[in-house]
């Protein structure tokens, strides 16, 4: 009876690691598409060569690579059954989510301040891309951060004495965020 339950137990994990990797395939075509058009779209005669990112930008990358180090502390204490100390590092982790929440709108605030809008008579083919980029990317770091508070409560009341799937799969949704957003920052800081 316990194999049976043993193997059941080891065909949801391996089910769940698919729908996650499914969904990070899906985010990935997703925004491979769009740099693809950003791309193409660099050859029309209105794209601005003279763009520069937000600085604040910069600033939200450097945070989100801290809150992927956060989150890989977090597992290191959950291995350890230190629930406390977990908690610690998940609670910090969401923070530097928000901080890193700010910073986007703070970049989107000194790109308007220069001028640069997402839509209307003053907007660019440029400057819409890279709104469209941050902005989804945006609502996937939102899903992470209510993934955050899931794994944060359920840590709290112990869940993840004896089976941390749950926990595993938001550690790897949250470093693929953080990996998106390299990739983004480096893609739209090279490829102007």
């Amino acid at each position: 009876m316990d194999l049976d339950k043993d193997e059941l137990r080891k065909k949801h994990r391996r089910a769940r690691k698919m729908m996650l990797l499914f969904s990070l395939l899906s985010i990935t075509m997703t925004f491979a598409g769009l740099t693809s058009a950003y791309i193409v779209s660099k050859a029309r005669p209105d794209w601005l060569k003279d763009f520069e990112l937000p600085n604040y930008f910069l600033v939200s990358t450097v945070v989100i690579i801290i809150s992927s180090l956060t989150m890989w502390l977090a597992k290191t204490n959950i291995k350890k059954s230190e629930f406390s100390k977990t908690s610690f590092w998940l609670a910090l982790t969401f923070l530097l989510s928000v901080l890193f929440m700010i910073s986007q709108f703070m970049g989107f605030q000194e790109l308007i301040n220069r001028g640069y809008y997402f839509t209307g008579a003053q907007s660019t083919v440029t400057t819409s891309f890279l709104y469209v980029l941050s902005l989804l990317h945006l609502a996937h770091v939102f899903a992470g951060m209510i993934v955050l508070i899931v794994v944060f409560v359920r840590n709290k009341n112990k869940k993840y004495k004896e089976e941390t799937l749950g926990f595993e799969l938001a550690e790897t949704f949250w470093h693929f965020l953080g990996f998106l957003w390299l990739y983004l920052f480096v893609f739209l800081y090279f490829f102007r």
